[in-house]
């Protein structure tokens, strides 16, 4: 043959076979001396290499078609037997009854085209019923394939798992023979003709043969498995959808063209717009994305979850601390919400009170949260419990725990929240993330519940390692501030003495009437404002003189005098309770608080404040409507002490106003949204309640000690 003449599909199709028949007869000769390591398959596949290399040697030296009919029908069959005595050699010859009968009707395929191929090139060559012959072995061909690729499938699935790992390679090398031929004779019965590009890489099914059959003998064959990556496996997968789509189209539309008549052309028209706008809608899915990738981690891998790729990519958002990134609230959020693919989601952590309130809040600003999120005997359930609650079991009671009411009742009346992970450090609640339904939800599985326990494990550490550094530094930076204290009260009281010391002297020697009574005027104020200073900072330790029975009204009306020249200041509510407080120190929150609601409010917007009787307590509230506060600002910064957002501020009124509040056993909540305004409430107990508040604090402290 020249192969000089030949055109270039022709040339690459001799060469791919050639390149396939040495690579076939090399591993057959080197399988011949460990051809036991196949078990009894071991003589078989040495023979089916030889006959594969001699048929893959056939089309550079033979002209006749039959002569390849007959290579192909003779390496068809050797293949056959290998897959049978790899049947045997897993001992499931004897029980396979359903299977031989496949196996004879392909041996009988075969048989029926070789006659078919003989009779046709010896009785008929040349005639019109070569075409048809054509058709006839193309169909053949196919049968063959489909049912040799049913057997392997056999072959492999119903094999033991201690099997398995010596199948997977041989299994392999079978089904790619077939696959190809699959293919190959399937676009030979649709063309009705030999497809010269397609057939000219048919050697390389032949070097993948030999090559997999080489890997079967090897020692390591067990630890040699393809592991993609999730990110490759989801890449090809959605390259395959793009693959599958498009051949789809082309298919669909050869197919109106063909059968459309006049109006083909308008059919295609209209059948590309609709598959264009159909692919332009469903492609770009978040809903389609999370289901691909659902399907193929149950599918593809072992596990759900590329465990490297997650704690990867969970401690570089938690560690993020650049000067752009977003609060440590956020970041641990985003964590947790990452590992499910969920959009957004919550940040609850523990008050002083027990309760668990927002501490940040990640992609969801429309989710109403109240002041107190979670209660303290829910907070202590999911403490114990280490429970991770699936809502959505939780809503169609279909939870383990039965304890519905443990659940907040606006976390189960929102649509969009799926999920509470509890925050564990050393037994403690630390907190608890609510995470946002996906655009595929699905349940949990255990693989979900073992990995989201222990990222809420490891985020709680991380985040109670932050509160302990925070404290630290706080506790510093009080230890300075009571330093530099105590010299200012020093030098205050020496100058305190000095002037009015001056002031009586002044009163002796002065000669001058006018200047004598301007000195004292302002000797005594500067005087009098020392002695206010010092009085004031002598009660920064957050104590009260005394605490007496008190009209909670009076406080009120007493606070709004203060503020009479301002029309800024509204009182929408005063009840008669008696309270037992400081009246004094109850009044300074309360003019704290109103003062902080005027600087923070347009000059136009009212400031409320409101007194109303709740039995127990008293409820002394005030309204804003000004800028508000971040939960993150009103968790982390506004009742730290030494932190304004005030030009010149010393940062220690909020923390003043709420140890006073605590000190006259009362209570300081906070709820502000950005951009809406804050609400402030106090609760001081009612005299009438004192005694019960007294003996639950002594019980406290029983029980601790």
């Amino acid at each position: 043959m020249n192969l000089a003449s030949l055109a270039p599909w022709p040339l690459i199709a001799i060469s791919l076979h050639l390149v396939g028949a040495i690579v076939a007869a090399a591993v057959a000769i080197w399988l011949w001396a460990r051809r036991e390591r196949f078990g009894p398959a071991g003589t078989p596949v040495v023979a089916a290499l030889l006959l594969t290399a001699a048929w893959s040697l056939a089309p550079a030296v033979v002209v006749a078609p039959y002569l390849l009919t007959i290579g192909e029908t003779a390496r068809n069959l050797a293949l056959l037997l290998v897959l049978y005595r790899l049947f045997s050699g897993d001992g499931r010859h004897a029980s396979l009854g359903p299977i031989r009968p496949v196996g004879l009707t392909l041996i009988f395929i075969e048989t029926m085209n070789l006659a078919a191929a003989l009779v046709v090139s010896r009785v008929l060559p040349g005639s019109q019923l070569s075409v048809l012959a054509g058709s006839f072995d193309a169909v053949l061909r196919l049968l063959f394939a489909v049912g040799a690729l049913m057997l392997v499938h056999n072959l492999y699935v119903g094999a033991s798992a201690q099997a398995r790992a010596a199948l997977r390679w041989p299994a392999s090398a079978l089904a790619i023979v077939w696959i190809f031929d699959l293919n190959l004779y399937t676009l030979v019965y649709l063309g009705g003709g030999w497809p010269e590009e397609f057939a000219a890489l048919r050697g390389l099914a032949t070097v993948a043969l030999a090559l997999l059959m080489a890997v079967t003998a090897t020692r390591g064959r067990d630890e040699l498995r393809f592991r993609p990556s999730r990110t490759v496996t989801f890449q090809t997968f959605s390259l395959m959808i793009i693959g599958i789509y498009l051949v789809a189209m082309v298919t669909i539309s050869r197919w109106l063209s063909l059968a459309g008549g006049d109006l083909a052309w308008l059919m295609e028209l209209g059948f590309l717009v609709v598959a264009s706008v159909a692919a332009l809608l469903l492609l770009p899915s978040r809903r389609l994305r999370g289901w691909m990738r659902v399907m193929l981690a149950k599918h593809f891998f072992q596990h759900r979850y590329d465990y490297r790729e997650e704690w990867l990519r969970f401690t570089g958002t938690v560690g993020n601390s650049g000067a752009e990134a977003p609060p440590l609230g956020e970041r641990a959020v985003q964590a947790v919400a990452d590992i499910a693919e969920c959009p957004a989601g919550l940040l609850l952590e523990r008050g002083e009170d027990g309760d668990l309130t927002l501490a940040a809040r990640w992609n969801w600003p429309e989710i109403e949260v109240p002041g107190s999120a979670m209660s303290r005997a829910s907070a202590a359930f999911f403490e114990k419990e280490s429970w991770i609650a699936d809502l959505d079991d939780v809503r169609a009671g279909q939870s383990p725990i039965a304890e519905r009411d443990l659940v907040p009742t606006w976390l189960l009346d929102h649509p969009r929240a799926w999920a509470l992970v509890p925050l564990i450090h050393y037994d403690r609640l630390i907190g608890m993330v609510v995470l946002a339904r996906p655009a595929y939800a699905r349940h949990f599985d255990w693989e979900d519940f073992d990995l989201l326990r222990v990222v809420g494990q490891q985020l709680a550490s991380y985040l109670a390692e932050n509160a302990s550094q925070v404290a630290l530094v706080e506790a510093s930076r009080f230890d300075d501030f009571h330093r530099r204290i105590a010299f200012v009260m020093h030098d205050i009281k020496n100058l305190a003495s000095q002037l009015s010391l001056l002031a009586r002297n002044a009163e002796l020697h002065a000669e001058k009437k006018e200047f004598r009574d301007d000195m004292l005027v302002t000797l005594r104020n500067s005087a009098d404002k020392l002695n206010a200073l010092i009085a004031r900072l002598s009660r920064y330790g957050g104590g009260v003189d005394s605490l007496e029975e008190i009209a909670a009204s009076d406080v009120v009306r007493s606070t709004m005098a203060r503020f009479a020249s301002s029309e800024q200041i509204m009182l929408a509510r005063c009840d008669e309770v008696n309270i037992t407080a400081d009246a004094e120190s109850l009044e300074q929150v309360l003019v704290h608080l109103i003062q902080n609601g005027i600087d923070a409010s347009a000059d136009d917007s009212p400031v409320i404040l409101s007194l109303a009787n709740e039995g127990l307590y008293a409820r002394f509230e005030v309204f804003d409507s000004g800028c508000g506060m971040s939960p993150e600002f009103v968790r982390t910064r506004l009742f730290k002490p030494f932190v304004s957002t005030k030009t010149g501020g010393f940062g220690i009124g909020a923390f003043e106003a709420r140890e006073l509040v605590k000190a006259m056993r009362g209570r300081l909540e906070v709820e502000s949204r950005e951009g809406l305004g804050s609400h402030f409430t106090v609760r001081i107990p009612a005299s009438t309640a004192v005694e019960i508040f007294q003996s639950i604090a002594d019980t406290e402290r029983e029980q601790a000690s």
